[in-house]
């Protein structure tokens, strides 16, 4: 007989002062293959690793004078106004970290403020989880299927649910090599709600997952999804300025720069080190999203001054639903925007678009990039 998975049902608020400490609260009560693959990168691990060390290459300048109180880092994405420039990204299987699962970190999203995005690879249905959420607005992630009536049914409840959006993933195409999945032997325990209509989802792995899904993503597959849902596409797993432009040419709404957290191709830069380059390809036609290694409201600022419009958080918000459920996730949220608010204060920026227009530090440490300040602003 088959073990049966016992995530965490305790709902609390959260002490949250370091992610890293929150990831090791969130191991002792995530049980041992639900953990692995939520923590998990491919391979050796590299890219997982430098999503978060990336962010050093660049630094902050602290400003003295800068005559402000009160930073507002409120901010709009595709016509919604959220509370911080950060969303919650799209992570599959929330139930694994607890047993609210998705309507647990909808519940908590939306009492941060902010905007909840829903994986095909949910543990529970997109109606459950929109109820969830209270009419607060959510995206909803697309893994594009081999299976083209598994395609239109999956839009068809994003659409009757409200969904304001679409993510398009287009980096999975291929299961990474997880290695901690492998080790641990790790197949889903628990369901998968979309996929239950078809055939799929528990007692499978990853890989197994997602080799019913869409290897052939072309152009022309952002044009269809936008056609079918009428709703903006976002593509997510932007890595490339090339791969930027062909979205934007095929009708996205905005791209997604991001490494799927370091689970799929290791040895592919961090997400961080390609942002800015991206960005620029960009240059303003459609909002740049970003994720992969957030751990600091540092790391937000930094994405921000990059060029990015607003960030995804994953597994810290996951680590909080496990050790808190609803009221964890909120906490990790408050925690994002308790130190973005005092980074935007120490470098003198009262808003989210001030902090779009600081240039940061480049490496070797100290160094100002040429800093376009006027006479006047400097001597009076």
């Amino acid at each position: 007989m088959a073990e049966i998975y016992q995530a965490n049902d305790v709902v609390r608020p959260i002490d949250v002062f370091d992610i890293r400490d929150l990831k090791k609260e969130a191991g002792q009560v995530i049980p041992k293959g639900g953990f692995g693959y939520i923590v998990g990168g491919a391979g050796d691990g590299w890219t997982l690793r430098q999503n978060t060390e990336a962010f050093n290459h660049k630094q902050l300048a602290p400003r003295v004078l800068a005559d402000l109180e009160k930073p507002d880092p409120s901010t709009s994405i595709l016509g919604t106004d959220i509370r911080l420039p950060a969303i919650m990204a799209p992570v599959a299987a929330q139930g694994l970290a607890h047993v609210s699962a998705e309507s647990g970190t909808a519940r908590g999203v939306a009492q941060s403020g902010t905007i909840m995005a829903v994986s095909t690879y949910a543990g529970q249905t997109i109606a459950e989880i929109t109820k969830a959420g209270d009419g607060a607005p959510q995206w909803f992630q697309l893994y594009p299927s081999k299976n083209e009536k598994f395609n239109r049914w999956v839009l068809d409840q994003a659409m009757e649910s409200g969904m304001k959006a679409i993510i398009l993933t287009g980096d999975a195409t291929v299961g990474g090599n997880r290695e901690a999945d492998i080790r641990n032997h790790f197949t889903f325990p628990l369901k998968m709600a979309n996929l239950e209509k078809f055939g799929g989802g528990e007692g499978q792995s990853m890989s197994e997952i997602y080799a019913q899904g869409l290897q052939k993503i072309a152009p022309e597959t952002v044009e269809k999804v936008a056609k079918l849902t009428g709703l903006p596409v976002i593509v997510k797993g932007i890595q490339t300025p090339m791969d930027a432009m062909l979205a934007i040419g095929s009708g996205a709404s905005a791209v997604y720069v991001s490494n799927h957290g370091g689970r799929q191709l290791d040895g592919g830069p961090a997400s961080f080190d390609v942002l800015q380059s991206i960005a620029e390809a960009v240059d303003g036609r459609v909002p740049v999203i970003f994720d992969s290694g957030i751990r600091r409201g540092q790391h937000i600022f930094k994405a921000l001054a990059s060029g990015a419009d607003v960030v995804g958080i994953g597994r810290p918000a996951i680590y909080g639903l496990a050790v808190g459920g609803w009221q964890g996730v909120k906490s990790v949220f408050d925690f994002f925007y308790r130190e973005l608010t005092m980074v935007m204060q120490l470098a003198g920026t009262k808003t989210v678009e001030e902090i779009k227009k600081t240039r940061l530090l480049d490496l070797p440490y100290g160094i100002l990039p040429d800093l376009p300040l006027e006479t006047e602003q400097v001597i009076r």
